[in-house]
């Protein structure tokens, strides 16, 4: 950390949201603004000029996702803090978050000084995870595997039984079956599978299925 106080970076697209925050932190001696960013790849490319300790950044980002502006940025230089931003509370990008290597997450309700707060919270090593969400995240990680894989987290549990039953090469009839679901069903469940593993077909998730069976 820097000897003149926390280096701080803004990341986020609505202009009014990051003059906000600027006018926040400059009101602390101890917090210096290094760099702002609005887009995904923005965020990116300044942090690894700026090298702030401490990153707020918006979930949603108008080219992409800030969680993975986080995992990018924390991959090139780990030292670096990132405090998620969002308007709501989202379990699942609670937890990509945590697995990109958040170290906290914060609503944009949350009120100036808890922001502060946070922020000299993480710089300082520490974490705005309590216990409950930790403990929820370490379950998931146990069930699956998901932190080397956050496309596989986002399967909800039916959607993990569906593409098991597909990686054995059954049909939308006979998952059905198994499952107690109309073929329709299954359909729908086999589009939301590929999409959310960035797959095309049928076969390449059970390729996917097939790469991930070691790690169980």
């Amino acid at each position: 950390m820097s000897t003149t106080g926390i280096r701080v970076m803004i990341v986020d697209d609505h202009e009014v949201v990051r003059e906000g925050l600027r006018t926040l932190l400059s009101r602390h001696s101890d917090l210096v603004v290094v760099g702002e960013a609005a887009t995904t790849k923005e965020a990116i490319d300044v942090a690894a000029r700026a090298k702030p300790d401490v990153i707020v950044m918006d979930v949603r980002l108008p080219d992409g996702s800030g969680v993975e502006a986080c995992r990018t940025i924390r991959e090139a230089r780990p030292e670096t803090k990132v405090i998620m931003l969002t308007s709501y509370a989202d379990d699942e990008a609670l937890f990509a978050s945590i697995v990109a290597g958040a170290a906290g997450y914060l609503l944009k309700q949350t009120r100036g000084q808890a922001v502060i707060d946070a922020i000299a919270t993480v710089a300082a090593g520490g974490s705005l995870l309590d216990p409950e969400v930790t403990g929820k995240v370490l379950e998931r990680v146990r069930r699956g595997g998901e932190e080397a894989d956050p496309a596989f987290a986002s399967l909800t549990d039916q959607e993990r039984k569906v593409l098991e039953q597909l990686a054995e090469g059954k049909t939308n009839r006979e998952i059905g079956e198994l499952l107690f679901l109309s073929e329709k069903t299954v359909k729908n469940y086999v589009s939301r599978i590929l999409d959310k593993l960035g797959l095309a077909r049928r076969a390449e998730a059970a390729a996917y299925m097939a790469k991930r069976r070691p790690r169980y």
